[in-house]
């Protein structure tokens, strides 16, 4: 078989052309510290790459949107704390207004302060994060929740709760609505509230109310009778339909029991005097503040107005005691919130490493064994250049 000189300098060279190849591939696997640098080099491994690393960006999602998660519970906390603490003011307010020694001024001045209570209030359920959404205002965020409308404080916002998604299975609520901190406070102790009738001319306070058994729900009424000064005050408890729950004789400090609940009594009831007593309903905090105001700045100096604004300011004390109570409870379910999110920024740091473990297995380079393999190609390229120089010289042409 006859070569020709031109058959054999093709093949030298694409000899040199191949061990270049090689060569370059080698140096660019070293360059890049990866084996795979394309997926036909390992299809297998390509996919698994590729798998690998889509995992990888949605956990790196995942903790961004736990950052971000632990940023909104915290500053919510915050704001709680602060309602908390302005919650604890007014309580203290009420109670030094609801003693004897204060005067018509004296508590006009403690109204004044508690209704300037009240702004700071409205500012903190106003409040907005670092991107001006309201954290208050359910799914509503770009809305003002809480305005002065009137007497009171209109709330524009919804009941929504936002989520953000921390992890492969896991998401959690960032927000809470005006509506579950602000307007969902109970009346009374919780379970049931007392309302002294507006007409009361006596000087009978409502005071510890308490379940004793389970509480028969229904509107009731406790009448207060005594036909002269001379006979013992009596009373009966009417239900809604009329119909007597209970009746007895009443003497100052006593208390009544009906339906399953307590009432205790002090002073002296007149004749035609009642208080209702209903089931509990919810109200706003800006109402409950607001209504202190009002029986601050309206109360009287006769016997029967005192006890009216004693009556209406210890019922107060439940309401803020209810929303005290409230705050407490949003607080609690944040911190267990918090308490999440932080495990799960943990478990999607720890699956992270996994991964990356994984990943570094499947595409990173072995350096030493791909540095002797590129010496070994180094060295064959150098060997086809020589050869090739050596059939250069045997042409035919250099002997004629």
């Amino acid at each position: 078989m006859r070569m020709s000189s031109v058959q054999i300098f093709q093949q030298g060279v694409s000899s040199i052309l191949a061990q270049q190849a090689q060569a370059a591939r080698t140096e660019q696997q070293l360059a890049t510290g990866r084996r795979i640098l394309t997926p036909a080099d390992d299809p297998v491994a390509a996919a698994q790459v590729l798998d690998i690393t889509q995992d990888l960006e949605r956990v790196d999602q995942y903790q961004r949107n736990a950052n971000l998660a632990e940023g909104q519970l915290a500053l919510e906390d915050t704001v709680l704390a602060d309602v908390g603490n302005i919650l604890q003011r007014v309580r203290e307010l009420v109670v030094q207004a609801n003693n004897a020694s204060q005067g018509p001024e004296t508590r006009a001045g403690i109204a004044t302060e508690v209704e300037a209570r009240i702004d700071e209030l409205l500012a903190l359920a106003n409040t907005s994060d670092a991107t001006g959404e309201y954290i208050f205002a359910g799914y509503q965020a770009q809305t003002q929740p809480f305005t002065r409308q009137g007497g009171g404080v209109g709330y524009a916002g919804d009941d929504g709760q936002r989520y953000l998604q921390v992890g492969n299975a896991t998401q959690v609520a960032v927000r809470d609505s005006g509506t579950a901190v602000f307007r969902s406070v109970p009346t009374g102790n919780g379970t049931f509230s007392i309302a002294a009738a507006a007409a009361n001319a006596g000087t009978a306070v409502a005071g510890q109310s308490s379940v004793v058994s389970g509480f028969a729900a229904d509107q009731y009424s406790i009448a207060f009778s005594q036909a002269t000064p001379a006979d013992p005050v009596t009373y009966q408890v009417l239900d809604s339909g009329a119909g007597v729950v209970a009746s007895g004789t009443y003497s100052d400090g006593d208390s009544i029991e009906f339906a399953g609940v307590s009432v205790a009594f002090s002073g002296q009831p007149a004749d035609g005097d009642s208080f209702d007593v209903a089931p509990a309903v919810k109200q706003d905090m800006f109402s409950l503040l607001q209504g202190i105001v009002d029986d601050l700045n309206g109360a009287g100096t006769a016997p029967a107005e005192i006890a009216a604004l004693n009556n209406a300011l210890g019922q107060a004390l439940n309401g803020i005691d209810q929303a005290l109570g409230k705050t407490l409870e949003v607080r609690a379910d944040v911190g267990v919130r918090l308490a999440q999110v932080e495990n799960q920024l943990d478990i999607n740091d720890q699956f992270n490493l996994q991964l990356q473990e994984t990943l570094s297995g499947i595409q990173d380079l072995d350096y030493a064994e791909a540095i002797s393999r590129f010496n070994l190609e180094l060295t064959a390229l150098q060997a086809a250049q020589q050869a090739y120089a050596r059939m250069y010289e045997m042409s035919l042409f250099n002997y004629l």
